[in-house]
């Protein structure tokens, strides 16, 4: 089993920046895919950002060249989110793909002034 604890989140301006970051505990050695999802009220979760055990990286087109994923250590991943916008509003999640597919918690971030 694996365990997801993101933290980071709250309020920034309009181009402000934020970092998220994903703690996991567990059976982290059987971890090979991390990645970051969000969920703005009244929509379908979606997939922003994804790091392999290798360290390959993609994102989705909303986010590109404004958010980072990167995985400093065996059981952390981070997303550095710069450029804020109110669109990114949102509850973001951590998850984790192992023997089984993991999910944290969720932590809000709000764009706003």
């Amino acid at each position: 089993q694996v365990q997801l604890v993101e933290s980071g989140g709250g309020l920034a301006q309009p181009g402000g920046s934020l970092r998220l970051s994903c703690v996991a505990s567990g059976d982290i050695l059987s971890i090979y895919v991390m990645r970051w999802y969000r969920q703005a009220p009244g929509k379908q979760r979606e997939l922003i950002a994804i790091i392999t055990s290798g360290g390959t990286t993609n994102y989705a087109d909303a986010v590109k060249g404004r958010f980072t994923i990167s995985r400093p250590a065996k059981n952390t991943v981070r997303l550095e989110m710069n450029s804020l916008k109110s669109e990114d509003t949102a509850v973001y999640y951590c998850n984790a793909e192992g023997r089984k597919t993991y999910w944290g918690q969720g932590t809000q971030v709000t764009v706003s002034s």
